[in-house]
């Protein structure tokens, strides 16, 4: 099969392997010096040769099954990986485009070894980077199960409860805590709080403000001179991140419980009474780790027998549905119809939430809900 001479020049001297083959079986009829090259091997040995001999045996067998019923039915293929096998055994990754017509089949192979080097390169990367994420996911998830107790502790004439729901999945760690523990005979300290962003760098702030509560608390019982205690502790570590924090202080007594409490920037605990009406506690304070002069309030309550307190982050009050929040006043509404029961009205909000939002939370939730446990 010959043309032109200027045609046999562009054929014999082209940049790529190029092969011409025999309808038939495949039987390489021409060849130029680029292809001769790939394979390292003579010409005269090449033209004894048919194109699947010269391929993987995977090549062979896709060659066969695909390459060769593809050209036929559309008349070319383009862009097929193939591994071509050298005199020496080597395989040699190539590209492959080809078109058939009357007088037999051609072939253009362009070398891909950078191609799949590079693409494998990019696999490992990849591979490399993903387990470093679950690496980073799985260390926060530790992390974050120390902060979020399985259940809060037992506390004897109190009845306490709380709920967590991660955001979206539930596969990437957020800043919301809570904790409950004992600072002295019969007094207690609940927490609940937010930090700034999500993932591990959060959770180990997180983790650096629960423990430093814990040990301000058994040096500090004024909740305002925790938090701005808490504040200069924040603000000296190594972190730009910064949070909120609602505290409370309960005291059992004679003739019940008395709450003492401060809140850091976060929503205040809601009271409801028992015959229905809700409203907040205390008053309002600054973020904690931000500002260079915050401010907080220490405000006291008297626990009545039937009145509930309920603590929340804003991944309850700021749910949104398109435009639309959750917001204070459906919050409310559901607390004043809900249960009594901490247990219960800890389980209802969070649920709430999530319907809110079609099944899927768009931010961290957690509640914490206690009252005096009945006589």
């Amino acid at each position: 099969m010959t043309g032109a001479p200027e045609d046999d020049d562009l054929f014999d001297h082209a940049p790529a392997a190029y092969v011409v083959l025999d309808r038939a079986d495949g039987h390489i009829v021409r060849a130029n010096q680029a292809f001769s090259s790939l394979v390292r091997r003579p010409l005269d040995e090449v033209l004894t040769c048919t194109l699947p001999r010269l391929l993987s045996v995977a090549g062979r067998i896709y060659f066969d099954t695909h390459l060769m019923p593809m050209l036929y039915l559309n008349g070319r293929v383009d862009e097929v990986a193939l591994d071509v096998v050298t005199a020496e055994g080597e395989r040699v990754p190539v590209l492959v485009n080809a078109n058939r017509d009357a007088t037999g089949v051609r072939v253009v192979m362009f070398g891909a070894s950078e191609r799949r080097r590079y693409e494998t390169d990019l696999l490992r990367s990849t591979r490399a980077a993903e387990a470093a994420r679950q690496a980073a996911v799985e260390l926060a998830r530790t992390l974050q199960q120390t902060l979020i107790p399985p259940v809060p502790p037992r506390i004897p004439r109190l009845e306490i409860s709380a709920a967590y729901r991660p955001a979206g999945a539930g596969d990437e760690v957020g800043g919301d805590f809570y904790d409950v523990f004992n600072v002295a005979p019969s007094v207690w300290t609940v927490v609940l709080g937010d930090v700034l962003g999500k993932g591990v760098r959060a959770a180990a702030v997180t983790s650096f403000i629960r423990h430093t509560v814990r040990d301000l608390a058994m040096q500090l019982a004024d909740p305002a001179e925790l938090l701005h205690a808490l504040d200069r502790a924040l603000r000296a570590h190594d972190t730009d991140k910064f949070c909120t924090v609602v505290l409370l202080r309960l005291t059992e007594s004679s003739d019940g419980w008395v709450v003492e409490g401060a809140s850091g920037g976060h929503p205040l605990p809601l009271l409801v009474t028992a015959d229905g009406r809700v409203s907040e506690v205390g008053t309002p304070g600054s973020l904690i780790g931000i500002l260079d002069h915050p401010h907080y309030t220490t405000f006291t309550h008297r626990l009545g027998a039937d009145e509930l307190v309920t603590l929340y982050t804003d991944g309850v009050t700021e749910a949104r549905r398109g435009r639309e929040l959750f917001g204070d006043r459906a919050l409310r509404e559901l607390l004043r119809t809900a249960s009594a029961q901490p247990a219960s009205v800890s389980q209802a909000v969070p649920d709430a939430v999530v319907d809110y939002q079609g099944g899927v939370p768009s931010d961290d939730i957690a509640v914490l809900t206690l009252r005096p446990a009945p006589c």
